[in-house]
C-alpha cells in the first residue's frame, strides 16, 4: 500500500502541494492567517481571534481578505481582520488590529482592506465595531498608506460618510498612534484598556525631539488622561473583554442605521424608591445626580457616558419602561453642577449622538447657570455654550425638559428652556426658575445702596426685603400661572409622567429640511 505525501493528502489530490499557489498551499496560507502569529508576548491582550469571539455571536463571523499579502511569511492577513458577524442577531461590520503582525501597523493592504468594509458599511448601512490596537502607518510601506487614494485619507473620509448614518464604536485595545489616532476619534463612542490603550499624534520621544518636553506615554495619550483630561476617551477597563462586552451592550441602546428607531426592551421597575431627602431644599446643598436617574429609568439600565471627564453634567442612555432616551442631567455635587467649557462639549456631542440615531431626550435641570470667570471667558465659554444650544437647539426628536430643584441664567436656555419646544417642561414642586438666584439677583441690583448702610441691623432688613421680592417674583406658581411649565408633578409621579408623554410622542417625526447643515459654532 502507498501513502499520499502529508501535504497531497492534506490538499486532496496527489501533488498538488508541489504546485506554487496550489490548493495546498492556500490552504496552508488560510490556516496560518486563522491562527495568526504567537502573541505570548503580551500576556495582558486577547489575540485577535479571541477578541472576535467576546465581541460576536458565535458561528457568525464571515471574513473578507484573509489572504491579504499572503505571500509575505510576516503578514498574516496584513494585520487587520475585516469582515461582518452579529451581534444579538443583529449584523454589524467589523475592522479588529491584529498587534502581533508589525504592531497592527497600516500598509497599502491593509488601508485597503478596512476601506472595503466601511464600503460595504455604507452601502448596506452596518453598524461599525473597531477593535482598535495599531502602532499607525507602516513606514516601510508609506506611498501605500498615505498618500494613495485608498490609503488613510480615504479610511477617515469614510469615516465622516458613516458618522450619523450608523453607530461606529471602538474598543481601543492598545495603541491608535500618529494619524491613526484620528480613527477612534471620528467614532460615536471609545473604550480604553487601562495600561495597553494609548492615543497620541506624536510618541514621547518624537515630542521630546520637536517640544523639549519629557513625558510617558501614559502621561501623554494613556486612557486614564484622556478618560479624565482631554476627553477623547469614553471610559476605562481593565481588560480587553471589558471594552468588547460593553460595546455589545451600549448597540443595545442604537438602532442599526439612522431610519431605524431604538430597540425596546421590557419594561422593569426603577432600582431605587422613595424620594425623601434625594433632593435637599437648600439651593446650595449638593446631592448626586445619580440618585434622582436610579428613581426614574428602568434598573439597571442606565449606560454613563463619558462619566469620568466634566462630572458636573452627567449623559448616558436609560430606558424608560422599555424605551431607550438619552439624559442630559446637571450634578450638583460636582462645582454645583454649573455647566463649564468641557461640560458644554460632552453635552453638544451626546446630544447630536442622540438626534443623529432617533433617541428622545430628557434634560434633568439642577443648574446654577454657567460658570463665570476670567479663566472660563479666555477659554472660550461663550463658544462651548453655543455648541451645547445649537446641539440642542437642532435636535428634532422629542425633548422633555424637568426642572428638579432650580434652573438659572443660560443653564436653562441650554437644558432646553420652552423657547427650544420641548415636548413638555415639567416641575417638581419646589423648583425655582429664573435669570438668576435670587441672593445674586439682590446683590447686583443694589450692591451700592447695600455697602452705604452703616447699620448692620438695617443692612440685613434691607437685603432681607429684596430677597422676598425677588423669591416672589420667581415662584413656581407664578410662572405655571404663565404658562412657563406644563405640569408639576410630585417626584414619585415623574417617572409615570415622563413614560406616559414618551408613548404620546412614539409617532413623532422629522421636518422637511430646511437647508443643507448650520454653521456649527466650534
Amino acid at each position: 500500500m502507498t501513502t499520499a505525501p502529508p501535504d497531497a493528502a492534506a490538499a486532496g489530490a496527489p501533488g498538488a502541494a508541489a504546485v506554487p499557489g496550489g490548493a495546498g498551499a492556500v490552504r496552508a496560507a488560510l490556516e496560518a492567517a486563522a491562527r495568526g502569529l504567537d502573541t505570548s508576548r503580551w500576556p495582558t491582550k486577547l489575540p485577535v481571534a479571541d477578541r472576535l469571539a467576546v465581541l460576536l455571536d458565535p458561528g457568525s463571523w464571515v471574513e473578507d481578505g484573509l489572504l491579504a499579502n499572503a505571500e509575505a511569511g510576516d503578514l498574516p492577513a496584513d494585520g487587520v481582520r475585516t469582515g461582518t458577524g452579529r451581534i444579538e442577531g443583529r449584523p454589524v461590520a467589523v475592522i479588529a488590529h491584529d498587534f502581533a503582525v508589525k504592531a497592527g501597523s497600516w500598509g497599502r493592504l491593509t488601508c485597503e482592506k478596512q476601506i472595503r468594509i466601511l464600503e460595504r458599511a455604507d452601502r448596506d448601512l452596518l453598524p461599525v465595531i473597531y477593535l482598535v490596537d495599531s502602532a499607525g502607518g507602516r513606514l516601510t510601506d508609506q506611498l501605500g498608506f498615505f498618500s494613495d487614494r485608498r490609503g488613510a485619507s480615504r479610511i477617515f473620509q469614510l469615516q465622516v460618510a458613516l458618522s450619523g448614518r450608523v453607530p461606529q464604536l471602538c474598543c481601543l485595545l492598545g495603541p491608535s498612534a500618529a494619524g491613526g489616532a484620528y480613527m477612534p476619534a471620528f467614532t460615536d463612542w471609545v473604550g480604553m484598556v487601562e495600561g495597553n490603550a494609548s492615543m497620541y499624534l506624536a510618541a514621547p520621544r518624537v515630542a521630546e525631539k520637536v517640544t523639549g518636553e519629557r513625558t510617558t506615554l501614559e502621561e501623554m495619550g494613556g486612557a486614564m488622561m484622556h478618560a479624565t483630561v482631554s476627553g477623547c476617551g469614553d471610559e476605562v477597563f481593565g481588560a480587553d473583554w471589558e471594552a468588547i462586552a460593553a460595546a455589545r451592550l451600549l448597540l443595545s441602546y442604537l438602532p442599526g442605521h439612522w431610519r431605524q428607531r431604538p430597540p425596546s426592551a421590557p419594561s422593569a421597575a426603577p432600582e431605587r424608591s422613595g424620594w425623601d431627602g434625594v433632593i435637599p431644599d437648600s439651593e446650595s446643598a449638593g446631592y448626586d445626580i445619580h440618585a434622582v436617574i436610579d428613581r426614574l429609568v428602568d434598573a439597571g439600565s442606565f449606560f454613563e457616558i463619558k462619566a469620568r471627564w466634566a462630572a458636573e453634567l452627567v449623559v448616558g442612555l436609560g430606558r424608560l419602561g422599555g424605551q431607550v432616551v438619552g439624559i442630559v442631567a446637571n450634578q450638583p455635587q460636582v462645582r454645583s453642577g454649573a455647566i463649564f467649557v468641557d461640560s458644554a462639549d460632552k453635552a453638544a456631542r451626546f446630544i447630536t449622538m442622540c438626534d443623529a440615531f432617533n433617541i428622545p431626550l430628557v434634560f434633568l435641570h439642577d443648574v446654577p447657570g454657567f460658570m463665570v470667570g476670567v479663566a472660563v471667558e479666555r477659554q472660550g465659554i461663550i463658544r462651548h455654550g453655543a455648541k451645547m444650544i445649537t446641539a440642542m437647539a437642532s435636535a428634532e426628536v422629542p425633548k422633555f425638559s424637568v426642572i428638579l430643584r432650580k434652573s438659572y441664567a443660560a443653564g436653562y436656555y441650554a437644558m432646553c428652556a420652552p423657547g427650544f419646544e420641548p415636548r413638555a417642561s415639567i416641575a417638581l414642586p419646589g423648583a425655582t426658575i429664573g435669570p438668576m438666584a435670587a441672593e445674586a439677583s439682590v446683590n447686583a441690583m443694589y450692591a451700592k445702596k447695600i455697602e452705604a448702610i452703616g447699620d448692620p441691623a438695617a443692612r440685613a432688613a434691607f437685603v432681607d426685603e429684596r430677597l422676598a421680592e425677588q423669591n416672589a417674583d420667581l415662584t413656581l406658581l407664578r410662572v405655571a400661572a404663565d404658562l412657563v411649565v406644563d405640569t408639576v408633578v410630585e417626584p414619585e409621579r415623574l417617572r409615570d409622567e415622563l413614560i406616559a408623554r414618551l408613548a404620546d410622542a412614539a409617532g413623532w417625526e422629522r421636518g422637511p429640511q430646511r437647508r443643507h447643515h448650520h454653521s456649527s459654532p466650534v
